[in-house]
Formats: structure tokens, sequence, C-alpha cells
């Protein structure tokens, strides 16, 4: 069977080339008689993996000398609880924007340990805009202002970041990580689930500053610190350890074969901008978000009939366009183009769709 174009919104798809050389480094990587998968995370060999990926992210990244790189477990979910244990520590308190789901649950999660305040959310619109900011609603004694970046379920993302001065950003990057240059430095924390742009499921990034290790809240287990894992360079507990080395491969292949994140972010937003010329265009389809609030990695679109969109869904799988269905709590159609979905696919959906409007319309 041929491979299909996955438009999971993840786990997502991974870079051909990169599938390849781990299949050929899969029995015996660089050797040393073993697969990356049954080696010990102790041992030289995958010291200098584990170290390769961080050097390389931090290349790539432009990531600050003052800033630790984390490599854990636990999904971009377990910093729901472990930015509010390791940052909500001087006044207990915490501003927080509502633009999805998945900040909601960040903020859900952090009012167990704090005084969060929402300053702006959009869910009155089904977050289908970035919410417009008061800055006289931030507050100058918060430990720490929180967003989700690029908002996977509704395919919107920030094009402007808050000012929040002295007060440390915190941001979810977990489905636009990789796909365009960042500004490290704007940020205390960015974290990131690694299944949508940088591996397969089972890691999770943090890149953190400094000084913002070591203050806990009192009662914080020893595996939420993230000066337990930021002392330990990521080896406190057993890492996971293939998708570390997945994370390697995928960074060697923007730096070596894209050329970097600025020729990544070309690429992506040409891809991006085909989708969605056909959808301003289409008599049919209709894209969902905003257009000052549009993603570049998640697309969504309905038709505006349920039963149509689950037509289009069910022929397009056949066809090998997968998982093009929305998430469950918003229905209609997803289409996420992470990193390694290539131009082509993107062509072939349009044409795709093209045809669906011309024998439905």
């Amino acid at each position: 069977m041929n491979r299909v174009y996955n438009f999971s919104a993840g786990p997502s798809m991974l870079p051909e080339s990169v599938l390849n050389r781990a299949a050929a480094e899969m029995l015996n990587y660089e050797g040393s008689g073993q697969s990356v998968m049954e080696m010990s995370h102790r041992s030289k060999v995958y010291d200098a993996i584990i170290k390769g990926a961080e050097a390389l992210l931090r290349e790539v990244m432009q990531i600050p000398d003052n800033y630790k790189v984390l490599f854990l477990q636990g999904g971009a979910s377990s910093q729901f609880a472990m930015v509010p244990l390791n940052l909500m520590t001087k006044n207990r308190k915490a501003d927080y924007v509502l633009s999805g789901q998945f900040s909601t649950k960040a903020y859900q999660e952090a009012k167990r340990y704090g005084d969060c305040k929402v300053i702006a959310s959009s869910k009155e619109d089904t977050f289908s805009h970035i919410p417009a900011l008061d800055k006289k609603e931030f507050r100058p004694d918060a430990d720490y202002f929180h967003i989700c970046m690029n908002n996977t379920i509704y395919g919107t993302v920030y094009h402007e970041l808050p000012d929040t001065g002295d007060v440390p950003l915190v941001a979810d990057i977990s489905s636009c990580i990789l796909s365009r240059p960042i500004d490290v430095s704007k940020f205390g924390v960015l974290y990131a689930g690694a299944q949508k742009n940088v591996a397969p499921a089972g890691l999770t990034i943090v890149i953190i500053r400094e000084d913002l290790i070591g203050d806990v809240q009192e009662g914080t287990p020893t595996m939420f610190m993230y000066k337990t894992h930021a002392d330990n360079e990521s080896m406190y507990n057993t890492p996971p350890c293939y998708s570390i080395y997945m994370c390697k491969l995928v960074l060697e292949w923007i730096k070596n074969e894209i050329g970097g994140l600025e020729n990544m972010e070309k690429l992506n937003v040409e891809k991006a901008n085909l989708l969605y010329d056909f959808l301003d265009n289409s008599k049919l389809f209709k894209g969902c978000a905003e257009k000052d609030s549009r993603s570049i990695m998640n697309v969504t679109f309905v038709t505006g009939d349920a039963d149509l969109d689950a037509k289009f869904v069910k022929e397009a799988t056949a066809a090998g366009f997968v998982n093009l269905m929305g998430h469950r709590s918003v229905g209609g159609m997803r289409a996420s183009i992470y990193n390694a979905m290539p131009r082509e696919g993107i062509e072939k959906l349009v044409a795709f769709m093209q045809k669906f409007e011309e024998e439905n319309a």
C-alpha cells in the first residue's frame, strides 16, 4: 500500500527521510550492535544522542545560554500542573488567556494551586479567533502570564505576543514548535508535546529561563520540580529515549535538508496559503478561523452540512487523505499540515476538494 497523506493533529506524520533513516538504524545504531529502543540511557552511545538532540535544538531555535532545555514525559498536559507548582510561588497569582480547549484546561488545573485570572476569552465565539487583550487587565504582581500560542482544535495562532513586562510569559507551543523562528528570550517558559512537529508521542520539551528554576510550592512531587530535571540533565529517571533519538533526527532534517526555521516557515506559509486560498474562493467549503487569527499548522473548515461533512471525510479517507475529521468537540474538518506534510499533499487535497465541490455543490 502506498503511504497516505496523514492530516492528523497528533501524533502526526514524520519526514519520510527521517523514517527511512530510523528504519536503517533500527537493529544496529552506528555500529553499537543494538537498537536505540533497547540501549541503556546511561550508556556513552545514548549520552551522545541526548546531548546531540539538545545541542541541535539550541542551535535551530537559537536558545539563549541562560535557558535550560528539559526532555520530559507526561505530555504538555503535565505542564498544566508543573508550571504553577514551579512558578506560582511568590504572590500565588497567574494570568491566563483562554483561546481554546488546552489553554482552558491549563487554567482549570492552575486554579488548584493559586489565584488565576482569565484576562480574556474567545469562548463565546467558539474560539474562532485569538481574543483581544486589554493591558489594564494584566496584573503586574502575577507570577506568570500563560498563553497557548497555536490552538490545534480551532486553527488559530497568536500573530502578536502580549507585552507582559516583567511578568514571565509562559506558552504552550505544542502545535507550532519548530514551524517558524521564535524569539525565545521573550518567554519565561516554553513547553511542547513532541508528537505534532518533533517526534513520536512520549517526549515533552520544556525550555525554561534559569532564574525561574528552584522555588516550588510546598508538597510539589520531586518529579514535578524543574530543578530535579535541570540538575540531572533530563536523566533523573529513564527519559523517553527513542522519542529523543527521533527528535534528533528531525532536527537534523530541519537543519540540513530544510535549511533552518526561516526556510521552514516559508514552506509552511506557502502550504497554508494554498489551502486557505481555495477555502476563500470555494462555494461549498468555508474556513472556521477568522482570517487575522489563522494558523499555518491547523486549518479548520466546514461545508455547513454535517452529513456532507461526513461524506467528505469518508471519501477523502478512501482517496488516501486520512484523519481529516475535525475534533470531536467541534466537528467539521481539520487539516493539520505540520512541517512533515509535503506541498504535494496540499496540492492533491485541494484538487480532491475541488472535485468534491463540483460533484456536491
